[in-house]
């Protein structure tokens, strides 16, 4: 016979019976042995075959062997020794049915395979012959298979596994009789039908005779259970350290828990999660009082849908003391219990509805895991085998533990970054501005979104109004994450704020701030370590009456500009150092803009996320930009979803649009004014003139006071030319006298007896606001009053 294809189905006889008992496999053996061909028996109840009738009550358990008296063809009794596997439902979920034939065996001369055997070897040895069929055992293998060994000659190794693995080991066997070379064959399973399955070493070596003919296999099988597991379980152990904690987010790392130990654990594990204080606080240490609520942060089964759960993600479960979950929690360490052990119905008895899942898909074994870390309990995983025969033993639960243990420290520092990250967004947010101010230099969109997976950042944006209806445009970049660096960008906006209330100019604003970050650097060091702050930070005055705009950066990107009909390019600004180097001068550029033109300022966040380098993130923005865009609103939601990635920036991107307006001349007015005093009244009439002007009489008495006061001070203590501008908005009048004269003035509180001292005063409680600024040529005294506030 050739070792090619050496089996003979005559030899064996072999059926097949589905799960309604009906036949559905006949071979020739079978034939042989009853002497019913395949036609007269296929399709028809296997219990027909009995002699005795059907039995009572079908076999249990995977495997059954015994002795069954069938009826022949001709009518006669046969009583016949029948070996029976139910295959599980991947694998058709019907009975195999197998019995050797009476000289079917190998032959009892074969010398050379008797001799080979070594049967009274203590390891378990089996010898097939040519055929691949049994030829002989030892009493050690047939304790191992659990069947006696004088009925099984004469069979193949799948007829006596019966199950797929089975079909591995005959075809490694076919390779060594092909080959005549020996080979080692590791495999996973029940040896005995329901027993736990087991990991087997066989070595496999080939049987020659005096001429060097391969005449059979002999094959040892070695149990190695106890070595595997160890390994299975060191193995575990790394990919919990390798895929627990990949991120900072506590449902994911509670899922990655779950998804390690499913299937190599359990068939199905939940992960229990106390929720964070309202107050923002630790959870307190020490034992957690009972019954304690616990939501659901993942859970992980073997079957698709994880049918099992009784609570979905994010359910709040309230647990008593009477479950795994509430007497894990209260003990402070892993809980075990199994249907084996009868208690698994106790424990279960206060939830109905678990009870039910239990019997519905077989839940035998149940653990609970507190998870622990620096003396705080999370929560609580718990562990659950049904497909799995075996129960939880003493090494599983070392392990649960020591996984559970790894996990926690990782769940522990995603709820500590949570938490500071929800700080320092709060912090953050608070000191951004809510809403962007109305002003007459710009209509002005912003957007802030922290960092998808790093820490919140420092960067921040604002726009400032000014004196003489300017505005100041901002935008910065703390380097580093979390609170200090939200801290930080709090002190420098209140610092940007300040330096603009004095119309410092940009380039000088910048060198203030520069000296503001070395400080805060020097003092967040200490003498072993310096302090490591630093920030980029572009700044921008536009005045709406000249058009034009003044801009000076440090470190930062430079904005790009959409004229009202061009394309969209970056303004060309002089690089300034980022902010904290200190000793290296700011230089200021001045642009003149059409009304219309959109200035768009960002952080780098924008341009440089998704892998991009920030040429091409420029590039990427200048073509966003250039879309046709009903508003400045839907040009930010367009800008981001351009260039950002679906997850977000692992940056902070801030990003601030603003579309410059311009005054009309006719909606400034202003005079030179010789230093004469006489010349107050006349200029006082003309401003009251051009109040009618502009049909607001109803602010001529403030307006005319102020004016008399600002234009006297200003010939009696300023240095010419002398300049009155009056700006005219929707709602207010701003009055604003130059000379150059750097000497500012300051308000004071006149005495009973002195016979000046109170215009300013006056006019600071005539006006909204007022102030002074140094300019090139000098300084300017303004005041803003609306023409609403008059009686």
């Amino acid at each position: 016979m050739s070792p090619v294809h050496p089996f003979d189905e005559a030899v064996t006889a072999r059926a097949v019976v589905d799960e309604s008992g009906v036949v559905v496999e006949w071979n020739e053996g079978a034939q042989r042995l009853l002497g019913r061909p395949p036609e007269e028996v296929v399709g028809r109840p296997a219990a027909k075959l009995l002699a005795d009738g059907p039995p009572a009550a079908p076999p249990e358990g995977r495997r059954w062997n015994g002795t069954l008296t069938l009826r022949h063809g001709d009518g006669r009794p046969v009583s016949v020794w029948v070996l029976a596997h139910h295959r599980p439902p991947e694998d058709g979920g019907d009975w195999l049915l197998v019995t050797p034939l009476p000289g079917g065996g190998p032959p009892d001369a074969d010398d050379t395979l008797s001799r080979a055997g070594l049967l009274d070897s203590p390891c378990a040895l089996s010898v097939y012959d040519e055929r691949l069929r049994l030829h002989s055992m030892n009493a050690a293998m047939a304790e191992v298979i659990g069947l006696p060994r004088e009925r099984l000659r004469g069979l193949r190794a799948p007829e006596i596994g019966g199950r797929p693995e089975s079909e591995d080991i005959e075809r490694n066997l076919q390779h060594v009789l092909a080959t005549g070379r020996g080979h080692d064959v590791r495999t996973y399973l029940p040896m005995r039908g329901d027993s736990p399955t087991n990991a087997w070493l066989a070595r496999m070596s080939p049987i020659t005779d005096a001429t060097g003919r391969v005449r059979g296999v002999c094959v040892a099988v070695h149990d190695f259970t106890e070595q595997y597991l160890a390994q299975e379980r060191l193995q575990l152990v790394n990919h919990a350290s390798v895929r627990i904690g990949t991120t900072l987010d506590v449902t994911r790392t509670a899922q990655e828990l779950a998804d390690v130990c499913v299937p190599a654990l359990a068939d199905f594990v939940s992960v229990d999660l106390l929720d964070p204080p309202e107050s923002g606080g630790e959870i307190p240490t020490g034992p957690l009082a009972v019954p304690v609520g616990l939501r659901r942060a993942a859970h992980r089964s073997v079957t698709p849908g994880s049918p099992e759960a009784v609570a979905r993600p994010g359910q709040l479960e309230t647990y008593p003391l009477m479950s795994p979950q509430g007497a894990s929690l209260l003990a402070g360490h892993a809980v075990v219990v199994s249907k084996g052990a009868g208690d698994l119905e106790k424990w279960l008895s206060w939830d109905p509805v678990r009870s039910r899942r239990v019997e519905e898909y077989g839940i035998h074994s149940t653990m609970s895991v507190p998870i622990q870390a620096r003396g705080v309990t999370l929560g609580v995983a718990v562990f659950t085998r049904f497909r799995r025969p075996d129960p939880f033993r003493p090494e599983d639960v070392l392990l649960a533990e020591e996984v559970t243990a790894r996990a926690a420290v990782c769940v522990d520092n995603a709820r500590r970054y949570s938490r500071q990250r929800e700080t320092a967004l709060a912090l953050q947010r608070s000191l951004l501005p809510r809403t962007l101010p109305r002003t007459a230099a710009v209509d002005a969109a912003s957007r802030y979104l922290p960092a998808a997976r790093a820490g919140v950042g420092g960067d921040w944006f604002d726009v400032i109004p000014l004196s003489g209806m300017r505005v100041a445009m901002v935008v910065g970049d703390v380097i580093g994450h979390g609170v200090q660096a939200s801290a930080t960008m709090g002190r420098l906006r209140t610092a940007v704020r300040t330096l603009a209330d004095i119309d410092l100019a940009p380039d000088e604003l910048l060198t203030h701030l520069d000296d503001l970050v070395g400080r805060t650097t020097a003092e967040a060091g200490d003498e072993d370590r310096p302090g490591e702050v630093g920030a980029t930070c572009l700044y921008a005055v536009y005045d709406p009456v000249s058009r034009r705009c003044a801009l000076a950066r440090a470190g930062h990107p430079s904005p790009v500009m959409i004229p009202p009909d061009g394309p969209p390019r970056p303004l060309e600004l002089p690089e300034g150092p980022a902010l904290g180097l200190g000793g290296l001068p700011f230089e200021s550029a001045e642009f003149e803009l059409r009304e219309g033109t959109l200035l768009s300022f960002y952080t780098d966040g924008l341009v440089e996320s998704g892998g991009r380098d920030a040429e091409a993130g420029r590039r990427a923005l200048c073509t966003a930009l250039g879309a046709p865009s009903g508003s400045l609103d839907e040009t930010c939601d367009r800008v981001l979803h351009a260039l950002l990635p679906p997850g977000g920036s692992s940056d902070d991107v801030a990003l601030l649009l603003a579309r410059t307006r311009g005054l009309a001349p006719s909606e400034v007015a202003t005079w030179l004014i010789p230093a004469d005093p006489a010349l107050v009244a006349p200029i006082r009439r003309q401003a009251v003139e051009q109040l009618g002007v502009w049909d607001l009489s109803e602010a001529v008495f403030t307006t005319e006071l102020v004016v008399s006061e600002l234009v006297t001070n200003a010939i009696r203590y300023g240095t010419p030319p002398i300049r009155l501008r009056l700006i005219h908005d929707d709602d207010r009048i701003i009055c604003e006298v130059s000379d150059t004269s750097h000497t500012a003035p300051h308000l004071r509180r006149a005495k009973t007896w002195d016979e000046g001292g109170r215009g300013l005063l006056l006019v600071a409680r005539l006006t909204r606001r007022w102030g002074s600024r140094h300019t090139a040529e000098g300084k300017t005294i303004w005041a803003e009053l609306s023409p609403l506030d008059e009686d």
